[in-house]
């Protein structure tokens, strides 16, 4: 039996208390959301110009025996810290292309496509200002076969073959995500909506924001993709019809839609300075079974398993929404980039809608993996230094143990104790 994972709620402790615990179960996912576009599935095809150097699939199971080599003496930092890095120093940019043997013709012709991760906007004396951040790559036409070799590396005394098969697609799709390339010196436009939903928290709308009157636009980040493709900005944007965010309380929604690729799109959140609680709650064993402190489970529930919401909590996070005007969810995993896609879709179809945090390509070693949390919390914290904030996580996550009492520390007076 799993040890227990009791949730810390640095405020409203009382209201999870009023929900019945039944066993866990299957999140619902039979309506689809309009807005996180899944990866395609890939399959194998007649036209396959790609080739897999042979060295790729030891170069990859090498790295990821080293995550793993000292389990049998003790389980890792990481797993303590509740950081699931099971994903760690794969290949990025050059050293995906060439391992994967594609020239820089091939990749010229693949379609780009962008990872964009739902973004939070804080008013000021100018204005509104939007956080657009995400990921700009390109995904070969890896055949089904090298797939299924490439996931195989990740799986512990299993392999896709022995999977079921919708569990097997989704450990396919899921290696696809890390063997991108990722596009750098790259301009990004977005098409700005009202969004009339997001989330499911059973209210009109999907919970935790409002659809404005307004706010039809383009934007264009000031400044094109990092070396990893990575793009992480605030940009003011135009009023066009939004309520200013200090004449309102209410949390404003908007679709943002990325130009020039059919996957990436996301929604954002007005968050005005005062007036209501934002939530940050971690995802990992708290919203979702993971069992991190079993890394052979828990890789498996990451990797190709569908994902499962840890016990009621959806219906205690949707009561939050119901019952707490003026509530803005923010969603964070440590978990990487490029590899959060379903993290997003599982959260909007369980969880009232919010923005979201991952952790960035650039922090890829595992001391910078450990200082993620950190990181994330003390930027959306010194965004909003006037809004108060309740922090959701499970007290089995010792890096959580020493962040979250840090915030109400650095940050006095922000964090209801």
């Amino acid at each position: 039996m799993s040890p227990p994972l009791p949730i810390t709620l640095f405020t409203f402790l009382s209201l999870a208390s009023a929900f019945a615990v039944p066993d866990p179960q299957p999140a619902a996912v039979d309506i689809e959301h309009p807005l996180i576009t899944p990866s395609p599935t890939l399959r194998d095809g007649v036209t396959r110009t790609l080739k897999l150097r042979r060295n790729i699939i030891d170069d990859v199971k090498g790295d990821i025996d080293s995550i793993f080599s000292d389990l049998g003496s003790g389980i890792p930092s990481y797993v303590a810290s509740g950081v699931p890095n099971f994903f760690q120093d794969l290949p990025l940019g050059d050293k995906a292309q060439s391992s994967l043997g594609i020239d820089d013709d091939q990749v010229r012709a693949l379609p780009t496509s962008v990872l964009n991760i739902p973004g939070y906007g804080n008013w000021t004396d100018q204005g509104w200002n939007l956080r657009f951040h995400g990921n700009v790559y390109k995904q070969p036409n890896t055949s089904e076969s090298k797939l299924n070799d490439l996931a195989n590396v990740f799986l512990i005394d299993t392999s896709v073959e022995e999977l079921p098969p919708d569990q097997a697609a989704q450990a396919r799709n899921l290696t696809a995500e890390i063997f991108v390339l990722q596009q750098e010196n790259r301009q990004v436009a977005f098409d700005l909506k009202p969004a009339p939903t997001a989330g499911a928290s059973g209210e009109q709308g999907g919970g935790g924001a409002v659809t404005p009157n307004g706010g039809n636009q383009q934007v264009t980040l000031p400044v094109n993709t990092t070396d990893q493709g990575d793009f992480d900005d605030f940009v003011q944007i135009q009023s066009n019809g939004l309520d200013d965010g200090n004449q309102t309380s209410n949390i404003q929604r908007l679709n943002v839609y990325t130009q020039g690729s059919s996957i990436g799109n996301a929604t954002a959140y007005l968050v005005p300075p005062t007036g209501g609680l934002t939530i940050i709650s971690d995802i990992d064993d708290i919203l979702r079974i993971t069992k991190i402190y079993q890394p052979k489970e828990g890789l498996l529930n990451s990797f190709a398993r569908p994902f499962v919401q840890w016990k009621n909590m959806p219906d205690i996070y949707a009561n939050w929404s119901r019952s707490l005007p003026d509530t803005h969810f923010h969603y964070l995993t440590t978990t990487p980039e490029q590899v959060t896609r379903n993290y997003m879709d599982f959260i909007y179809k369980t969880y009232p809608g919010g923005s979201f945090d991952t952790r960035p390509l650039n922090f890829s070693n595992v001391e910078e993996t450990l200082g993620t949390r950190k990181f994330l919390l003390t930027k959306i914290f010194e965004t909003y230094p006037r809004r108060k904030f309740v922090l959701v996580a499970d007290t089995s996550n010792s890096d959580v143990m020493k962040d979250y009492p840090a915030m109400a520390t650095d940050f006095p007076g922000q964090v209801p104790l």
